[in-house]
């Protein structure tokens, strides 16, 4: 099986790349190449063990996306996420279940609401393609990938829920209630005890190939530790790739500049080879339904399709109105605690106020009523980006890599033919949602002119404030910088280095010209020492560092935007590239 596998990676990587490099929707298009070799005689049938497959696809995706996502406007957003992440996906997985009962009956309650758990998660990676490209505002860019991470853990657990009790086993609301509990608290330990480990040894092994390596093994053994614990291996590594991802400015920025690439090209190999494979898989799988009418499944199919696409924009517009009351109830609550405060700051109504406070001063950022309030509110959204969130429900690689583990998973529980009804069905809803949602999407957006343009206003202003703050970072670093140069080059070697402070301040890339600002010293009194380059990029190096540590504190202020910031420290990492490349380049010194 080994040769076949290994085909289908690389006929799917070909595909998927020629569909990029087009402009198609690569996974439809690997889909529909894979579907049509498969009616080809001479193509051989594979089969993967599902708990293989989910084992092998889930801890890489979700730990790059969650990589990605904003920790700090995750936190912000994490009622909308909350809500989406599980509220919806219950609703989802109710309201499929009910309708594919009543369609067909033969499914049992258990089985359609199985059916329901696998087509309940979106899987945000086209919808945030899209999105970012047309300049969408980062609050709903957060939201959906957000609620991306999460969903899959909710729909795990009750994919794992249901298909025990189509397997035999008695399991009642309570049980499931207790187990999900169980999954969220344990895996989410699970995923920050490998977090505060794998970015430790970050910090502390200067090779990027081997921090990559590690990088690369880690979220598997996050996932199957969780698994063992009985808790969710999808939130362990949620939680693992928050936690480096925040932390990830604060390690070397080979390390950073190591992980974009690395990762992207991963999701690229694992989502073209899922799509490919359940392309190849759908034919044997339609001759398999045995006894079961070939119209009926697709009726349900299609029945399901239509449920998937008109829950989602009547939870979303309902979910919020729901949020915004619980919101101007909590308002209130604060005015009075706020009051209470100010008259009695001891007092036990005052709490909340006092509780806000401290977190804000633990932080260091300023308490005011203005700041207090942005921590109880959660971040608006207009009619029109909540259409954009109802329509951005495409399914992917996670409802499909579940559909594929079924028959692993069910044990042998359900009639023949049962098992590949869902599969068709998690297949044309996962197909569906990609052709109705992902191609409309676009037009979608423009149409209804969400865009980022006040985010972008707000963005210059914080990278006004910023560079002030830079600014004066910066001469006090080279203040204190000007009196060791004086003890270890002399007093004559001020005034190069004068030179070079100012080619320091005047450009950011300054590597070169401030090296030539030091050859071009004429007249200048013989010094002790002459500074090499390695001095001068040293220079350079700590007035990067200066910089970084300045944007960092700015985020934790939450004056800056981590968006902004990781865009600040990219373009960093590329300057202090090209200082170790340049001096990599240089001849050695006689």
């Amino acid at each position: 099986m080994g040769v076949e596998v290994f085909v289908i990676l690389v006929c799917s990587v070909a595909v998927a790349a020629f569909a990029r490099w087009r402009g198609w929707p690569a996974p439809l298009v690997v889909t529909a190449v894979a579907l049509a070799a498969s009616l080809l005689p001479f193509v051989p049938t594979v089969e993967i063990d599902g708990h293989l497959l989910l084992n092998l696809t889930l801890p890489p995706l979700l730990y790059s996306a969650a990589l990605e996502v904003s920790f700090v406007s995750f936190k912000r957003s994490l009622p909308h996420i909350r809500r989406l992440g599980v509220g919806l996906v219950v609703v989802t997985a109710a309201a499929v279940g009910l309708v594919a009962w009543l369609i067909m009956p033969e499914l049992t309650i258990a089985g359609a609401l199985l059916l329901g758990a696998i087509v309940g998660p979106p899987d945000a990676v086209s919808a945030a393609a899209i999105a970012r490209k047309l300049g969408l505002p980062r609050r709903v860019m957060t939201v959906m990938s957000g609620e991306s991470l999460i969903n899959d853990a909710t729909s795990l657990t009750l994919v794992r829920v249901f298909a025990a009790i189509v397997a035999g086993a008695t399991v009642t609301v309570w049980d499931g209630v207790v187990e999900f509990a169980l999954a969220v608290v344990v895996g989410v330990a699970v995923g920050l005890v490998f977090g505060i480990v794998l970015h430790q040894l970050r910090l502390r092994i200067s090779d990027p190939v081997v921090t990559g390596t590690v990088g690369l093994l880690v979220p598997f053994g996050a996932y199957a530790v969780a698994e063992q614990l009985h808790g969710s291996g999808v939130l362990a590594v949620v939680a693992m790739g928050l936690y480096v991802g925040f932390n990830a400015p604060k390690t070397r920025y080979v390390t950073r500049q190591q992980d974009g690439p690395l990762w992207s090209s991963m999701d690229f190999l694992l989502e073209s080879f899922v799509f490919a494979y359940i392309g190849l898989q759908l034919p044997d799988v339609v001759r398999e339904l045995g006894g079961v009418s070939g119209v009926q499944t697709i009726v349900l199919a299609l029945a399901v399709l239509v449920v998937v696409l008109l829950v989602r924009p009547v939870f979303v517009y309902a979910s919020y109105a729901w949020g915004q009351m619980w919101q101007r109830l909590r308002l209130l609550r604060w005015k009075h605690a706020a009051e209470e405060f100010r008259a009695n700051p001891d007092s036990p109504r005052a709490r909340m106020v006092r509780r806000q406070r401290e977190r804000l001063e633990r932080h260091g950022r300023p308490v005011t009523e203005k700041t207090i309030r942005q921590r109880i509110i959660e971040p608006p959204m207009s009619v029109q980006e909540r259409a954009v969130v109802s329509w951005a429900g495409m399914r992917g690689v996670v409802t499909l890599a579940m559909a594929a583990a079924l028959p692993d998973l069910t044990e042998g529980g359900m009639s023949h033919g049962n098992v590949e009804v869902l599969i068709v069905c998690a297949f044309v809803v996962t197909v569906g949602t990609l052709l109705l949602q992902g191609l409309t999407l676009a037009p979608l957006i423009k149409a209804l002119g969400v865009n980022a343009d006040a985010e972008r206003a707000a963005d210059a202003r914080q990278l006004e404030a910023i560079r002030r703050r830079s600014a004066e970072a910066g001469r006090e670093y080279l203040r204190v910088k000007q009196q060791e140069w004086a003890e270890l080059y002399g007093e004559d070697s001020i005034d190069k280095f004068n030179k070079v402070a100012r080619s320091l301040l005047r450009v950011e890339k300054n590597a070169d010209k401030a090296e030539r600002a030091l050859e071009r010293a004429e007249g200048a009194p013989p010094i002790l020492k002459r500074p090499s380059y390695e001095s001068v990029r040293d220079l350079s190096k700590g007035w990067l560092e200066v910089r970084r540590q300045v944007l960092l504190e700015e985020r934790d202020r939450g004056n800056l935007s981590e968006e902004v910031m990781r865009e600040l420290i990219t373009a960093m990492d590329a300057e202090e590239l090209a200082l170790d490349t340049r001096g990599n380049l240089r001849p050695p010194t006689r």
